[in-house]
């Protein structure tokens, strides 16, 4: 008998002393519990319909996960300095400034690309409603319609004016924004999203969606790659490939910069295949105890945290890192970008988390720091070494990555510690390199060579005085 049918058709049991009425009692509380439960597995069934599996759909421009938040180093890493976009930090007190600049900048914006801005503003309005819809329920529900949209377009304009001014060199537009590099932070904060969609509409009805992404790649270009970038990529250039598209067209209309900006650090194939083989990666490697064991340290041809490798000799290896250029928005920006990742409804491979750990198992103190500058594979503009191991060290709190990540190179580099012949080789061919210490070295065993025959000389000649020889 199935659980409903045991709900609509009770047994009565009854007694001859007359405890029917007891019996019936607790068949009903049985039967009430029964069906209380037959509706509880029924809700679950209902609610799991409204929240697709974790890849079916696309993510939602989401708040960071209260878990990082709670981070005190941590914490204002992930709020706006300067600029506002999009509902979760509107209208904030200490982001005006920027804010009454947003309708000049539209301005600006119009009268350069010659567009009439009632029918810019009318391109936005139909796709306002799927805008809202990027966002993830309770940001929004502030906002009517019309509010909503005037604060897409503001910022969608402001954004994409930002952004070519800057890709173009043409810094007199923005004249009045006193601190650039905050903005450009501030442009990929997780709570400052906005959705792709609306700048890709703002692009088609201005200058067109190709030389738009060519701006957007260029500008990408600069935060990702910015030792590889010159001072001004006119738009329409080709001198870089554009960003990387989603495999399905309809995600790129709701993909955002902070999305875009991850796509280029991470090749989504790097972590596809977990090894059967699990890594023994069980303390830590800094950079500068790598060389006591003849490991190497060596820039990779990209600034891309997948690019990470070992390779490894009888006597000696290479372990290859992605270069790093480290300053004042890099940890807001490694932070926001793993926020990102840790999102509930993104399916991921937590390429980035993953890579910010490995960094910080590798950066314990300012030596290990002064040991990957030296190798050309961090480039620290944020001040001393320490600052920069600091940095690794607080922005891994609550972090967890992915285990497959790395994991043959883990696998290697443990593998090579463990073999004590490489290992006491690279040892010694280190305190051994100079020609100085070879000869220290010589010079010391000639001395107690030495030292020892004459210890041999004189126990003899002691010998032959005790017992001369018969003649």
């Amino acid at each position: 008998m199935s659980l409903r049918e045991a709900v609509e058709l009770p047994a009565v049991a009854a007694s001859m002393d007359g405890s029917v009425s007891i019996e019936i009692e607790e068949c009903c509380e049985s039967l009430c519990s029964s069906h209380n439960s037959y509706e509880w597995l029924n809700s679950i069934m209902d609610e799991g319909n409204k929240y697709p599996c974790l890849g079916s759909q696309k993510p939602k421009i989401q708040t960071v996960q209260p878990l990082l938040r709670e981070v005190e180093t941590n914490k204002k890493s992930y709020d706006p300095k300067v600029v506002s976009i999009g509902p979760c930090h509107h209208g904030k007190p200490e982001l005006q400034t920027i804010e009454r600049l947003k309708m000049p900048m539209v301005r600006q914006f119009v009268e350069k690309w010659e567009v009439k801005i009632d029918e810019l503003y009318d391109e936005v309005v139909k796709v306002a409603s799927d805008a809202r819809n990027c966002y993830a329920e309770g940001l929004t529900e502030k906002f009517n319609d019309e509010k909503f949209t005037r604060m897409m377009f503001l910022d969608g304009c402001f954004t994409l004016h930002y952004i070519c001014s800057i890709v173009e060199g043409n810094h007199e537009e923005l004249k009045n924004i006193r601190q650039l590099a905050l903005v450009r932070r501030d442009l990929l904060l997780l709570e400052n999203q906005l959705p792709f969609l609306v700048l890709r509409v703002l692009m088609r009805a201005s200058f067109g969606i190709s030389r738009g992404e060519d701006m957007i790649t260029a500008f990408i270009k600069r935060i990702t790659e910015p030792e590889n970038c010159n001072q001004q990529h006119p738009l329409g250039s080709k001198s870089h490939p554009r960003v990387q598209r989603q495999e399905d067209k309809d995600d790129n209309e709701h993909v955002h910069l902070l999305q875009l900006v991850r796509r280029q650090f991470i090749d989504p194939k790097a972590f596809e295949i977990g090894w059967v083989i699990k890594s023994r990666w069980s303390s830590r490697r800094s950079a500068k105890d790598f060389k006591t064991v003849g490991i190497h340290l060596k820039p990779s041809k990209t600034y891309r945290f997948t690019d990470v490798d070992f390779n490894s000799t009888r006597t000696s290896a290479i372990l290859t890192l992605p270069r790093i250029v480290i300053d004042d928005t890099t940890k807001s920006m490694l932070l926001n970008l793993a926020a990102f990742e840790a999102c509930p409804d993104y399916a991921n491979d937590l390429g980035v988390t993953s890579y910010i750990c490995f960094m910080d198992t590798i950066i314990d103190q300012d030596e290990d720091v002064k040991v990957l500058r030296s190798r050309g594979i961090l480039m620290n503009y944020l001040g001393s070494d320490k600052h920069v191991a600091d940095l690794f060290n607080e922005i891994t709190t609550e972090l967890a990555p992915n285990p497959d990540a790395y994991l043959q190179v883990k696998r290697r580099i443990e593998n090579h510690h463990q073999n004590c012949m490489k290992t006491w080789i690279a040892e010694h061919s280190v305190h051994f390199r100079s020609p100085w210490t070879r000869i220290a070295l010589a010079a010391a065993i000639l001395a107690i060579t030495l030292t020892v025959a004459q210890t041999v000389l004189a126990a003899y000649q002691t010998y032959l005085s005790a017992y001369p020889p018969k003649a």
